[in-house]
């Protein structure tokens, strides 16, 4: 199964991520070449790999400061992974800076000088500025030979990569088996409607109270669903960078975006979530799915060890949870979309460049990190993991790098129409106008977002 399932990762196409924009600081040039400022004449750290003469020029001493959404491990897993890099490089130390609201803090911060040394990049930061908050990792091309090729545009721009990703993601939907089973459910749904009808079953049992969990509260957990309007249910790994940005009426009936918001929508409509969306807790729902009082909840894979280490907590064991495929198939087949997590980045500005790097390329090359929480290995020799053994016949699709006259587009239609599909405001009204709070039907907003998509569309113009 892992050889298969990476075999299809290899053969996809790229990721490119490329999410709605801050402003340009101007600290760097847009064409700054792939080699480490702090290395004149010598070609980026990728590259020095085995060649004593580059390892010899860099020293690995002094102190970092790391940014991370990860909070949780700041204790645990970090704690270890600090205590061993600082044993491979004698004189080095690794400080941590948990954020909890990583997205809206760190770009805030990015208007100064004083993001850390290493930090992940913010969704909100657009490609075409890459170049002035951070340092080039090394090229596409050249970064390729050590690492899968189809993860490495997730933060690239020009060919140069600015960020190198933690881990890599399937999409899916995280459910506990027995909650499943206990309903009578014994094949994995593969419509919507379907999905709607087990959930029906989980209520009509009785004995979970939250057939889904929105997490509505938290706000970024409703943007894990975005990902599914892409290769999930359209099978295209150039509909996101390439497709949509040119569509007048992407939110139109029939339409991927339609779909998956209509599913969300009729989730809520028809009471199959919790009773008040609004009182949510994250941290809380992690248990809750654990013991059996939430039936399933749509996540990137990376969640899915999270939940098993609840289960354990919980006393129970961690196989109660589940991972599957998004209800959705095309021409009878069905699609994951795959992609980068957050992306490992040097500030521009870090005093302590070379160290940096090797943070970077230890977590990425020697921790285990991504295999230890259930993710995919950007690393071309690691295996996948277990946690995905449900998706062995699901091909999984990557977006495809925007082509040149459609690079940063999206993060710009995303922006002037105001629809920001990865932030959470919209979905939160959509998901108000199911509950009820809100006079709007499903198709008076997807009309309204079809409105400002294309009114954006007429007013582009390339940058």
């Amino acid at each position: 199964m892992k050889k298969k399932v990476l075999s299809v990762l290899l053969s996809t196409a790229m990721v490119a991520s490329l999410l709605v924009g801050c402003g340009d600081n101007g600290s760097a040039p847009a064409d700054q070449p792939a080699a480490d400022a702090g290395d004149e004449g010598t070609e980026a750290p990728a590259d020095n790999e085995g060649d004593e003469a580059g390892e010899e020029a860099k020293e690995i001493t002094g102190e970092i400061t790391v940014l991370t959404n990860r909070t949780d491990l700041i204790d645990t897993d970090f704690a270890d992974y600090k205590a061993e890099f600082e044993a491979k490089y004698p004189g080095t130390t690794v400080n941590f800076e948990g954020i909890t609201d990583y997205e809206g803090d760190v770009a805030i911060r990015m208007q100064t000088s004083d993001y850390g040394d290493v930090l992940m990049i913010p969704n909100t930061i657009k490609s075409t500025q890459f170049s002035s908050y951070f340092e080039p990792l090394g090229t596409v091309e050249e970064l390729s030979e050590k690492y899968d090729a189809a993860f490495l545009n997730a933060k690239q721009s020009e060919g140069v990569v600015y960020g190198l990703p933690s881990i890599g993601n399937a999409q899916g939907i995280c459910y506990n088996k027995e909650v499943f089973a206990n309903a009578g459910i014994t094949e994995m749904p593969k419509t919507p409607e379907e999905f709607l009808e087990d959930l029906q079953k989980i209520k009509d049992k009785g004995e979970c109270e939250n057939p889904y969990y929105t997490n509505f509260k938290d706000g970024w957990t409703l943007t894990q669903w975005q990902d599914h309007a892409w290769g999930t249910c359209t099978a295209d790994p150039d509909y996101h960078n390439n497709g949509i940005v040119n569509e007048e009426a992407p939110f139109s009936e029939g339409k991927s975006n339609y779909i998956v918001h209509k599913l969300m929508f009729d989730i809520v409509a028809q009471g199959l979530c919790e009773a008040d969306p609004t009182t949510t807790n994250w941290e809380n729902s992690k248990g809750m799915l654990a013991r059996g009082e939430i039936g399933c909840m749509v996540l990137g894979s990376w969640a899915i060890s999270q939940m098993q280490d609840a289960a354990k907590t919980e006393g129970l064991d961690p196989s109660i949870i589940g991972y599957m495929p998004f209800p959705v198939t095309v021409n009878g087949k069905q699609y994951a979309t795959a992609g980068a997590d957050y992306c490992y980045a040097i500030n521009i500005n870090s005093e302590n460049k070379d160290t940096a790097r090797a943070w970077i390329d230890y977590m990425i090359d020697e921790s285990g990190f991504a295999l230890n929480q259930g993710a995919i290995s950007i690393v071309k020799d690691d295996p996948m993991p277990d946690t995905l053994a449900d998706f062995s016949d699901i091909e999984l699709i990557i977006d495809n790098p925007a082509t040149p006259e459609n690079e940063g587009k999206f993060d710009v239609l995303s922006q002037e129409s105001e629809i920001n599909l990865y932030a959470e405001p919209e979905k939160q009204r959509l998901l108000e106008a199911a509950m009820g709070s809100t006079n709007e039907t499903f198709d008076d907003i997807m009309n309204d977002w079809n409105a400002r998509w294309k009114e954006a569309l007429d007013n582009y113009t390339p940058e």
